[in-house]
């Protein structure tokens, strides 16, 4: 899906080019197969970090698909930034808990940290587009 606004420079991509939803779907599969080696008293974390994992691409996803307005697409993208957070709680339990390898979930952490960064980007430069939309209706 290629969407133009009337005087931008730049298509609006589509969420399957985003660097964002790729690495956050490829992070979700990860988690899935670590959660599965978690021991089984521990299956409610388990649970979480999969739902919450799978929330980011997913909320990314519906932001795209909806094409309702740019304010609803920033509203999921702000959606996957708070599930993409709370995965680094859980994280941390993994690693607190001693559940997962120390080394392994901190190279998790970077990633998911790195993957907030992007999505605060995709959200800033949504905002923008809505401003830049917003400034050109007015005039």
């Amino acid at each position: 899906m290629q969407v133009k606004s009337k005087s931008s420079h730049m298509d609006r991509k589509s969420f399957k080019d985003l660097m964002v939803y790729k690495n956050s779907y490829k992070l979700s599969i990860i988690i899935h197969k670590i959660s599965l080696k978690l021991p089984f008293e521990v299956r409610d974390i388990a649970d979480q970090i999969r739902r919450c994992s799978r929330s980011i691409p997913t909320n990314i996803i519906e932001g795209y698909a909806r094409n309702k307005s740019i304010k609803d697409r920033i509203n999921f993208l702000k959606t996957a930034l708070g599930s993409n957070d709370e995965m680094l709680v859980h994280l941390k339990y993994l690693i607190d808990l001693d559940l997962y390898n120390k080394k392994i979930v901190n190279k998790i952490i970077e990633s998911y940290e790195l993957n907030g960064k992007r999505l605060n980007k995709l959200i800033t430069f949504n905002k923008k587009l809505t401003r830049s939309l917003e400034n050109k209706q007015t005039r």
